[in-house]
């Protein structure tokens, strides 16, 4: 019985590394990862590493560079100064793992669980985070967040957006532009006197920066917003129409914010 034992993890091994493209990880160091968890710096580029148990590995500054990690179990893995750039982790575990240093370019996170997880300040602005599990928003900078709702916003989940533009807010205050985007989107679900309270605001901000002009208009857009001019008997709705001239130009005012920032480029 023991042989058969050592038959089929020979077998899963070699199955393993017939699915290996061409160019790939090395088959030793694919082996030494599943065996022993261990394969410190090793080259582990475009290795095929699905669902694989890689729990406290060690596998400080491996090359992981397009690896298939997804649904991988890599809870307390030691990933400081890894490359996974373009590494796909979606669905993967990594709860308590040390990710310090990783390098995270265009890394697919979705779905993954980061709770516990060690990550430098800002270390996920170039990867897929918006879906991953256990992240802490101290993690995000200020540009990430407001730049998480504005595509929320394109996406027409506004209540997301709300939430990524609320966040924002949290983390710097005095973001007048921000202030503005969540007006609408809270303006986008019917919530008018909590969007015209943010316009209100975002023009006092405007004020204080004494760009008089914008304050104004955001002022006149929450007066519309909150006392719309009635419709005539007989008349073309002006009224109406200046409430919602007014909603569609701040709606374009919220992504060309987004420029200004640092893009994700996904």
């Amino acid at each position: 019985m023991p042989q058969l034992g050592l038959l089929a993890r020979a077998l899963a091994f070699a199955a393993t590394l017939n699915a290996l493209p061409v160019g790939a990880a090395e088959a030793t160091a694919v082996i030494r990862t599943l065996e022993q968890r261990s394969c410190e710096g090793c080259d582990l580029r475009d290795a095929d590493l699905v669902h694989a148990d890689l729990r406290d590995s060690r596998l400080q500054g491996a090359k992981l560079q397009r690896a298939n990690l997804s649904g991988a179990r890599l809870d307390g893995a030691n990933l400081q100064q890894a490359d996974l750039s373009f590494t796909s982790l979606s669905g993967a575990s990594l709860r308590g793992a040390d990710l310090r240093g990783a390098r995270l370019i265009g890394t697919d996170l979705r779905h993954a669980d980061l709770s516990g997880a060690q990550l430098d300040s800002g270390a996920l602005s170039r990867s897929h985070w918006q879906q991953t599990k256990g992240i802490s928003l101290s993690a995000h900078s200020y540009a990430e967040l407001h730049n998480a709702g504005i595509r929320a916003t394109q996406a027409g989940r506004h209540p997301d957006a709300e939430h990524w533009f609320s966040s924002a807010i949290q983390r710097m205050p005095d973001a007048a532009i921000s202030w503005v985007a969540r007006g609408l989107s809270r303006a986008e679900q019917g919530n008018v006197p909590m969007a015209a309270r943010d316009l209100r605001y975002a023009a006092s901000l405007y004020a204080s920066m004494g760009d008089t002009e914008q304050a104004e208009a955001l002022n006149k857009a929450a007066t519309l917003l909150l006392e719309p001019a009635p419709r005539p008997k007989g008349g073309n709705g002006a009224g109406s129409q200046l409430v919602g001239a007014a909603i569609t130009a701040f709606q374009m005012l919220a992504p060309l914010a987004a420029k200004t920032m640092l893009p994700i480029p996904f």
